[in-house]
């Protein structure tokens, strides 16, 4: 059997096929930052579609050389992040009918590998989830992309927007928030 080429070389030489290995490399890593930052699985396939539809749809539009200079993952989270923040805009100006569920208690149905494996079982990976859920975006946003999404320092400023620096003091300070959360008092949060 052949060897598959890289996958930005796949992308610039046959966008369909490419695209079907660009799913199926990075589907995983935006599933689970969109579930941290959403904080609840009922509205993250949809938000995991919506962020490879405008993938898709950008990269039907990009010249050959263009996808050849991709960086995959960073560029998917980037698109990630932007359906997640339009889909909170669109719930804070429409609000839902409280269905009476407690985003705390839902399960999560996420079992890929990953910082969700530290918790040793269900719970605690909810009161992760929880606590996570708690931060303000400008904290969990840097928090998941670094930790969830395995993102670089430099990676995430170049998605926000601002210095290195900033993200650094971010993470540190989305982290230094999580140790103080009560749901977490028992477990140490990794930094």
């Amino acid at each position: 059997m052949d060897e598959m080429p890289p996958l930005t070389e796949l992308l610039a030489a046959d966008l369909d096929r490419g695209f079907a290995e660009l799913v199926r490399t990075h589907g995983g890593a935006v599933y689970s930052v969109l579930l941290r930052l959403n904080g609840a699985s009922r509205d993250v396939e949809d938000l995991v579609q919506d962020t490879f539809l405008r993938a898709y749809t950008a990269l039907r539009d990009y010249p050959p050389q263009r996808r050849r200079t991709l960086q995959p993952r960073a560029w998917l989270l980037a698109i990630g992040t932007n359906v997640w923040r339009n889909h909170i805009r669109t719930l804070t100006r429409r609000p839902l009918a409280d269905d009476g569920v407690d985003v705390r208690e839902l399960p999560l149905a996420d079992g890929r590998p990953g910082p969700e494996q530290r918790a040793e079982h269900a719970y605690e990976r909810n009161r992760l989830v929880a606590a996570l859920a708690e931060l303000p975006e400008h904290h969990r946003l840097p928090v998941v992309l670094r930790h969830v999404g395995e993102l670089g320092y430099a990676e995430i400023a170049e998605l926000l927007e601002c210095p290195v620096g900033t993200v650094k003091a971010q993470v540190s300070r989305g982290l230094a928030a999580l140790r103080e959360k009560p749901q977490l008092a028992e477990k140490e949060v990794s930094g």
